[in-house]
């Protein structure tokens, strides 16, 4: 079973970095010419994508920054691209001279990443993509192999697949034997290959024998804890723990030329709708090449970090709340509260249905404990009962709307509402 910690974790932190950051362009992407889900990435020849591997020297990463970040806003876990698609690794790597060890920069990114951030107590996710588009043996994407078309991928010799996979195992057993317990295994890139030439079981073996208390995501083909769906909030829940992993603009890594930005009030009332249905928010960012988080995403963050300092109790730790048809909005509890979030502006007043009315004890305003009024009714015989369900009206001015995000507790005698 899925470890609790996840399940009501609610908000966590995604960065996607790496040493094409530098050139301000998606990650590993657009070597192999773009992807139709990516609107602003560009198609970059591989040599001149490459080359920046060289040249990657983040003086300005302060992964301590990036875990005071994360804990204002109230995330729960950080997960870091330890490497992408394009192959190189942002942790020494015994396996290859491909990695941040042979940069000018030379220090460990993940070690620094992971002691940053168990310092703030956060949880420690790395992402690890299956696919690597560098090494020789998998074999690596030339210019030859563009446009890149799904389903049509060159394949390796027996050989050259013995090779990689032994070289990717390897990797594997590097991340989780040399920097301490490790929370989340967050997988990518199993679509190029099948789960049999990736040898799955036997991945999930060793990562078991290694870390049994790791979680892993769905995208190992056959195996994982949690789904993930991409870029979007289901209209229903999947059936088991999930998160939904989100981009601030329309870009993983760092890309000047989208300007497609999130209002802070899209991001945060994604958060509300992610926790209401018991899902997670892992909400992305692409720091640029020198290690500092783009100002435009910072902007946002701040915006959001003052809303969740006023309102965290409705999000953190929480579990689904209320049936659509009882409210017309998220809604989350914890215990003997319930949170409502009212997305739209009401009237001059929210009606909640189908609650055991004489079981409320109270109503507030979350933001600042202001009491609310409110009245309540129900169906004429149902009156007589001792313990009749019936609708809750809560009075609202003007004076008590959040600018980007009102929440109202309801406050009952018991669990049971």
């Amino acid at each position: 079973m899925i470890k609790s910690w996840f399940n009501t974790a609610r908000f966590g932190m995604f960065v996607h970095w790496g040493h094409s950051s530098q050139q301000g362009c998606e990650l590993s992407w657009p070597l192999v010419g773009g992807v139709f889900s990516l609107p602003f990435c560009t198609d970059i020849p591989v040599e001149e994508y490459q080359r920046t591997a060289q040249t990657f020297n983040p003086q300005s990463y302060d992964p301590q920054q990036w875990a005071a970040l994360a804990k204002q806003l109230g995330m729960q876990y950080v997960i870091l691209t330890a490497k992408h698609h394009d192959g190189f690794a942002l942790f020494h790597t015994r396996q290859s001279d491909f990695s941040i060890e042979h940069t000018p920069y030379r220090k460990d990114i993940v070690r620094e990443f992971v002691t940053a951030m168990r310092a703030e107590g956060l949880r420690v996710g790395l992402y690890f993509s299956l696919i690597d588009w560098h090494h020789p043996d998998y074999p690596a994407f030339t210019e030859a192999d563009k446009p890149y078309r799904f389903g049509q991928f060159r394949q390796p010799s027996t050989e050259q697949w013995q090779r990689f996979t032994q070289f990717l195992f390897a990797q594997l057993r590097e991340l989780l034997t040399d920097y301490g317990p490790i929370d989340i295994l967050w997988f990518d890139g199993a679509w190029e290959r099948t789960p049999e030439q990736w040898q799955t079981e036997a991945i999930h073996k060793m990562i078991r024998e290694l870390q049994p208390e790791i979680l892993i995501n769905d995208r190992l083909p056959g195996y994982g804890n949690f789904d993930t769906p991409e870029q979007f909030v289901p209209a229903q829940p999947p059936e088991r723990s999930w998160e939904t992993c989100l981009t601030i603009n329309e870009s993983w890594g760092y890309n000047p030329a989208d300007r497609q930005f999130k209002s802070a009030r899209q991001i945060i009332h994604t958060l509300c709708e992610a926790a209401a249905k018991g899902g997670n928010l892992l909400l992305n960012v692409s720091p640029m090449g020198n290690g500092q988080i783009q100002p435009e995403l910072l902007e946002r963050l701040e915006t959001v970090q003052t809303w969740m300092a006023l309102h965290h109790e409705s999000i953190l730790g929480t579990q689904p709340g209320l049936e659509p048809w009882q409210f017309y909005g998220p809604s989350t509890r914890k215990g003997k509260r319930v949170y409502l979030h009212l997305l739209l502006k009401p009237y001059d007043s929210v009606t909640v249905r189908g609650v055991p009315i004489r079981r409320v004890k109270g109503v507030q305003l979350l933001s600042n404990r202001k009491p609310l009024s409110y009245t309540s009714r129900c169906a004429i015989l149902d009156s007589f009962s001792r313990d009749p369900l019936g609708e809750l009206v809560i009075a609202l001015s003007e004076t008590d709307l959040d600018p980007h995000a009102t929440v109202l507790a309801i406050d009952f005698e018991d669990e049971s509402a």
